[in-house]
């Protein structure tokens, strides 16, 4: 009897952890996540997207430098694609993998590719690493197809028709991701049906269509096509795991949307005007890479702050100080690496997610007008609110430089905001926040008979948050 208890409760253990709901838009805000039973924002500075692909990467303690700090995403490649060591000036590029270390989804054949058949090596790395990733509440954006860049890639890819036994891929690289042919694509396919149905079950997970869609030759009517595959997939699984499109670099308009796309990411969104361009069309913003600004952790804490007090609902840092060997981010990486990464950033990164997760945001929206003056010459300040209960403030003193990439320049001498506030009557709390330590450095309280209200900040340099609450709540 004891031994039919036991097992009874495992199960029933089991069936709850696979019970819970899969991330999705929040119902009362689908300019947010609802995760676990919570409204939520994606938060992450993570690897070069590897993790699964390379087998030289722990990604255990990867994923525990990550929850150590706060973070709630990463973002991993399926192995269709992958680099060469040297691609992009990246030192000890996770996506590059050395000789004989690279796991794809389909198994080798004297050096060659079967694509009519599936490795399971893989597909059991890829279902622990979500499942270690679960464990600390991580969510996994899966991203399934890419570009090839330039030819270092293709020769290297299953799909290359030099690479596989089957005689599939025999074209150029720049037709990989269109409709032209057909038993391509029909490889594509069952893939994309081969990645729901392995991942059923998973409540940490959403799919990627394409990274950087707008290069290498693909097509808006494939990309149409993958999601409608990942949507008929999830239909005859039982599942449903939201899906993302990578629109552009930069910040674009979102034209003609995927009904069934629920996250559109943006690459380098600095300033964040995409989501004000996209906000009416009620579905999640993403910046989900960063880079190409340089090494400095200000530069990456000023994206997300901006990027999630704008109304955005995900932001990841492109962080090179992980690499293989290095997997609790404290590899020193050249300086002509193209972005950042630090230990101190991710804990500054884990400030603004806990910062974040304090407030009701189902109930937030952007809410700049508030503002009626008193922002220090050359800064930018963004506000979230929900009139009367909750405000989210972001000062920055990155001065936008707009060129062929917009970029911030930092100004790190110290300032002294007075902020002038539209509040309505009321009585409320504020705290002034470092950003850099978490710190509340002046706090108080106060009545306001409604109208604007002026509230200085103590001394700062970089950039500063505040924080105001009703005193009801």
């Amino acid at each position: 009897m004891k031994r039919i208890t036991t097992l009874v409760l495992l199960f029933l253990a089991t069936s709850a952890a696979f019970a819970r709901e899969p991330l999705k838009l929040d119902p009362v805000n689908p300019h947010y996540f609802l995760f676990r039973g919570k409204p939520a924002v994606l938060i992450t500075s993570g690897e070069h997207y590897g993790a699964v692909l390379n087998l030289d990467f722990n990604y255990v303690r990867y994923l525990d430098e990550l929850a150590r700090n706060h973070l709630n995403l990463t973002r991993t490649f399926t192995g269709v694609y992958r680099e060469v060591p040297g691609n992009f000036s990246i030192d000890h590029n996770t996506l590059a993998p050395q000789r004989g270390r690279f796991l794809g989804p389909w198994p080798q054949v004297d050096g060659k590719f079967d694509l009519t058949k599936w490795n399971p090596k893989y597909f059991a790395r890829l279902k622990d690493f979500l499942q270690q990733a679960s464990k600390r509440g991580i969510v996994v954006e899966l991203n399934l197809f890419c570009p090839f860049y330039d030819d270092s890639m293709w020769n290297v890819s299953p799909m290359n028709a030099k690479n596989n036994v089957n005689g599939i891929g025999n074209m150029a690289r720049t037709e990989v991701y269109t409709l032209k042919h057909p038993d391509l694509l029909k490889i594509q396919d069952a893939l994309v049906r081969k990645m729901v149905g392995e991942t059923r079950g998973f409540d940490d997970l959403y799919f990627e269509i394409c990274n950087e869609p707008y290069f290498g030759g693909v097509t808006l009517d494939w990309q149409r096509h993958i999601s409608g595959v990942i949507v008929d997939a999830e239909r005859a699984s039982g599942t449903r795991q939201l899906i993302s499109q990578n629109i552009g670099n930069g910040s674009m308009k979102v034209e003609n949307p995927d009904p069934n796309v629920s996250i559109f990411n943006f690459h380098y969104s600095r300033p964040p005007e995409s989501v004000a361009m996209n906000y009416a069309l009620n579905r999640a913003i993403g910046n989900n890479e960063t880079g190409f600004d340089g090494n400095a952790d200000a530069i990456y804490r000023f994206q997300g702050w901006d990027f999630l007090i704008a109304g955005g609902a995900l932001y990841n840092n492109l962080d090179y100080s992980f690499t293989a060997g290095h997997e609790h981010g404290d590899f020193a990486y050249k300086p002509t690496t193209p972005g950042g990464g630090s230990a101190a950033l991710r804990a500054q990164l884990g400030i603004l997610h806990q910062f974040m997760d304090g407030f009701n945001l189902a109930k937030m929206k952007p809410a700049d007008s508030v503002i009626a003056g008193g922002v220090p010459e050359g800064a930018s300040a963004r506000v979230l609110a929900e009139t009367g209960k909750q405000y989210a403030i972001y000062i920055h003193h990155g001065r936008v430089v707009k060129n062929a990439k917009p970029h911030y320049v930092v100004d790190a001498s110290e300032h002294t905001a007075h902020l002038r506030l539209n509040l309505p009557a009321g009585s409320y709390r504020a705290a002034w926040l470092d950003t850099k330590t978490g710190r509340a450095i002046k706090q108080g309280a106060f009545k306001h008979a409604g109208g604007e209200r002026t509230l200085d900040s103590p001394g700062y340099s970089e950039d500063i948050a505040l924080e105001i609450r009703s005193a009801n709540l």
